[in-house]
């Protein structure tokens, strides 16, 4: 018989991709399955499953919340049977349990073999480069590697995904050439740490030969990196972002901070001068790069002075874009169990919002700078007659977006949603761009 399945993700995009390589399988063994769909008194659904996040505290309530928010319609008789995996639920399934036995089942983060059964349905190994998107269809995120060999003091991640394991590159090209024949024409690669990809299967860095193997894919228009760890950053990434036409000039590259002292209690493997040595050379390699980073304020070690040390630096390096986020104690990490969480909660948040509006300032000057420029724009939607996009400096849920104007007695089609446009931009804020489209497909 024939069940609707509603599969709601929360956390980051490598989750994401999890949610749909599921989705899949749930969808070829006969069922109706609906992703990112939000349920109501209304919704009547025979399966709920909930693929959480564990990663620091406001995640883990976001998380509990959503388990909560099933219950109640599962009380209310909207949802038949929920179930529960990810990040969240590998760290804490027993208690779970205890806690919400109204969850017909709590799974981990690394057996979506497990989740299946639950459902009676049998993981299919032909199946495993497949995927429903819930992503729009012409952009979609590529994890590449699962699990995380770095041991950051803060980071509860390799407790709960286990060791650096790389997806071979073969099976990550037939991926790849799925979504592209599938209309995808961005790919945004992602992984707990993608500059580590190939360590353990080649016994080298393999970033950018594949990389290289994913631009040659027809279709594939651009290639974004994020998540790429900072210490030992592979050269010859920077080399291929310099002179390949689709590997986009932008790098999410989580720096966490700038002073010795807090970095060496992170336990980084890089230091403040190596730091500023790799800004240096990823400006001097690419210099029309869009650089992405995160920085972790209130860490414990983390002093007045070393915070002003931070905002100087971020002053002096001007990232174009900068998210950041405070200090939490997760439960068995380094940091838990040796280091005393002891800047009060109000420290934190002051220090984040003045961070926060140091780069609010930088991107807009950075912003402004771009206006009267003519860029190319991948077209994400279309709301009241206006385009919304992204040029290459713009990745999708974490950057600013592109807001375009048609020219006069010119209708917008949805046949517009993921192509490219010529834009010239003429007005920008701290996070958002304006311009106005010449209705001009370009490939």
């Amino acid at each position: 018989m024939q069940k609707k399945v509603i599969i709601n993700t929360l956390g980051c995009s490598k989750n994401r991709v999890d949610s749909e390589h599921l989705a899949r399988h749930i969808e070829a063994a006969g069922h109706g399955v609906w992703l990112e769909q939000e349920f109501s008194a209304h919704t009547q659904v025979d399966i709920l499953i909930l693929n959480t996040c564990g990663f620091i505290q406001d995640a883990k309530e976001e998380s509990i919340e959503s388990i909560f928010a099933g219950v109640e319609a599962k009380k209310r008789g909207s949802v038949r049977q929920i179930f529960v995996f990810g990040c969240l639920s590998q760290r804490y399934a027993q208690t779970l349990a205890v806690e919400i036995p109204e969850v017909d089942g709590f799974f981990g983060a690394n057996d979506p073999q497990a989740v299946l059964r639950a459902l009676g349905i049998k993981w299919q190994a032909d199946l495993a480069t497949e995927r429903l998107l819930s992503t729009p269809a012409h952009y979609a995120y590529l994890k590449i590697s699962e699990g995380c060999d770095r041991h950051c003091t803060y980071c509860a991640i390799p407790l709960i995904r286990g060791p650096h394991i790389s997806t071979p590159q073969e099976t990550l090209v037939r991926e790849a050439e799925l979504l592209a024949a599938k209309g995808v024409r961005e790919l945004i690669l992602v992984a707990q740490d993608t500059t580590f990809y190939g360590m353990d299967l080649y016994r080298q860095r393999r970033l950018a030969s594949l990389m290289e193997r994913l631009g040659q894919i027809d279709g594939i228009e651009w290639i974004r990196l994020h998540y790429a760890y900072p210490a030992a950053f592979p050269q010859d990434v920077l080399e291929l972002m310099a002179h390949h036409p689709k590997i986009c000039a932008y790098l999410d590259i989580p720096l966490q901070h700038i002073s010795d002292k807090v970095l060496t209690a992170m336990r980084r493997s890089i230091d403040e001068a190596q730091t500023r040595r790799l800004v240096e050379q990823i400006r001097k390699l690419v210099p029309d790069i869009c650089l992405r980073t995160t920085m972790m304020v209130g860490h414990p070690g983390e002093d007045k002075r070393a915070f002003e040390h931070l905002l100087s630096f971020v002053a002096e390096a001007r990232f174009e874009r900068l998210g950041a986020f405070t200090y939490s104690e997760e439960e068995g990490t380094f940091a838990a169990l040796h280091y005393k969480d002891s800047i009060l909660q109000k420290v934190k948040q002051e220090r984040y919002h003045r961070l926060m509006e140091l780069q609010s300032g930088i991107s807009l000057a950075y912003n402004q700078s771009r206006t009267g420029q003519k860029e190319r724009v991948l077209i994400d939607r279309i709301a009241e007659g206006r385009l919304t996009g992204r040029t290459q400096l713009e990745s999708p849920e974490v950057d600013g977006e592109v807001h375009i104007d048609l020219p006069p007695d010119t209708k917008a089609g949805k046949e517009m949603i993921g192509t490219f446009q010529e834009v010239e931009i003429r007005r920008a804020s701290a996070y958002d761009l304006y311009g106005i489209a010449y209705l001009c497909l370009l490939d």
